[in-house]
């Protein structure tokens, strides 16, 4: 399979046959010192954003590169959009849900400060970093498992701000909790592919308190049930995610 590498600033007018694109700073000394590119190969050339070109490598050097296209095309993100709100977890396990859930074909991630959160971040500098850091970890996934569209993550996310979500017409917000009345599979198959836009909450690792699923359900959440056993936060998000995927006919 080709490599895909990504130059963010271009618009999808950029990507046409014949175009002959040129990557410098980071992804190039990657590409070039890391990945060992060469002269000849055949790769993709994305913007992150849904364009997505194949071609071959015609120029090489330390610092850059330059590919010409031979194909190119658009994808979009699919309805309903799919959102993990990922509460912040302590050592890399928020890290790895947010990873896993890129593989796995989430088109959003937002971070979430839950009452039961051991990590936190407590000032505006650090919500930026950690934003920053998150996203940093979704563009390395989507890299890795080819995806032309780089999932968004959001700003940090307060529960009044998921209560605002579940009010919108068209969202519909899911919290994953064992003591959920209804399997989320059950639901998906009635109702998943009516939403414009569906949000997976995964609490932290002491999981959601009373309050918290009270609140949801009073803004109109559904409480659901993923599964027999009990997932990580870590794995929890992604799990559903692959199982919406299915339901939706996606995969």
């Amino acid at each position: 399979m080709a490599n895909l590498y990504y130059r963010e600033d271009l618009g999808a007018d950029a990507f046409v046959p014949g175009a002959e694109i040129e990557v410098t700073g980071d992804e190039a000394h990657h590409a070039v010192r890391v990945s060992r590119l060469r002269l000849g190969e055949q790769i993709l050339l994305g913007n992150g954003a849904g364009a997505l070109g194949r071609g071959t490598v015609t120029e090489v050097s330390k610092q850059r590169f330059v590919v010409t296209l031979a194909e190119a095309q658009s994808r979009t993100v699919g309805t309903p959009r799919l959102v993990l709100a990922q509460a912040l977890a302590k050592g890399d396990r928020d890290e790895r849900a947010v990873e896993q859930a890129t593989e796995f074909g989430v088109d959003a991630i937002m971070p979430w400060e839950a009452s039961r959160s051991v990590s936190r971040w407590a000032d505006a500098e650090k919500r930026e970093r950690g934003r920053a850091k998150w996203q940093r970890i979704a563009r390395e996934a989507a890299k890795q498992s080819v995806r032309a569209i780089v999932p968004e993550v959001e700003a940090v996310a307060s529960l009044a701000d998921l209560v605002t979500r579940a009010q919108a017409e068209g969202t519909a917000v899911i919290a994953l909790h064992p003591a959920g009345t209804a399997p989320l599979s059950a639901w998906a198959a009635e109702h998943a592919a009516a939403a414009s836009e569906l949000i997976l909450v995964i609490g932290p690792e002491g999981g959601f308190a009373d309050a918290e699923l009270d609140t949801l359900r009073a803004a109109g959440a559904e409480v659901l049930v993923l599964g027999t056993t009990v997932l990580r936060t870590s794995s929890a998000g992604p799990a559903a995610l692959a199982l919406l995927h299915t339901v939706l006919g996606r995969w």
